[in-house]
């Protein structure tokens, strides 16, 4: 191959690379926006290219989805792979409810758009259920062992450190940050504080 050939393939892939880059950020732009599930001619203009060019970089729709899972995947993994909260299981409770919290803000839009587009994505509902399972097992492996015995105690506390809580209240109830820590907080130490002696 003669130089100017290479440099024309060379070419030819940092533009499609480029392209594709823009794609993948026009569909996170636009979840992030509150669009659950932006349709490939939203994305080719807000990207800039043609219809054509997004899907020959993405067979179809739920090829882009798996990116943007690959994305809020990415985000998620530094919530996910944190040391063990260390403390008395109160503290252990706190620490856990900060980190959710902070992972929670980050992939809001990402997860609601996942969980719309779920039913016609297999790939978005198991990124789902391994989110949910590895987030489970942190619970799980932070609580003392009398608690982790406790199926309805470790159910609880899973219902109420779930992103599925965390949506309700700051969503549907409309309440801030603090707020929304301060609801958990109260629900999840009544749950793992050791009961008091009554006079």
């Amino acid at each position: 191959m003669t130089d100017s050939s290479i440099k024309k393939q060379d070419g030819r892939r940092l533009r499609s690379a480029a392209s594709r880059l823009r794609i993948v950020e026009a569909m996170r732009d636009l979840i992030r926006e509150g669009n659950v599930a932006p349709r490939a001619e939203e994305v080719a203009t807000r990207a800039n290219v043609g219809l054509r060019t997004v899907f020959r970089h993405f067979d179809d729709m739920e090829s882009l989805y798996r990116e943007i899972g690959a994305l809020a995947m990415m985000e998620a993994e530094p919530f996910l792979d944190m040391a063990e909260p260390s403390g008395t299981v109160e503290e252990k409770f706190q620490q856990m409810l900060e980190r959710r919290s902070r992972l929670f803000e980050r992939i809001t839009p990402f997860r609601i758009a996942a969980d719309a587009n779920a039913h016609r994505s297999a790939y978005l509902a198991e990124d789902r259920e391994r989110m949910n399972a590895g987030l489970r097992e942190l619970l799980r492996n932070a609580l003392p062992a009398d608690l982790r015995k406790d199926r309805t105690v470790v159910d609880a506390l899973d219902a109420l450190l779930s992103f599925d809580m965390w949506r309700r209240l700051r969503i549907d109830q409309g309440l801030s940050v603090l707020q929304a820590k301060r609801v958990i907080e109260a629900m999840g130490l009544a749950l793992v504080a050791p009961p008091r002696n009554k006079h």
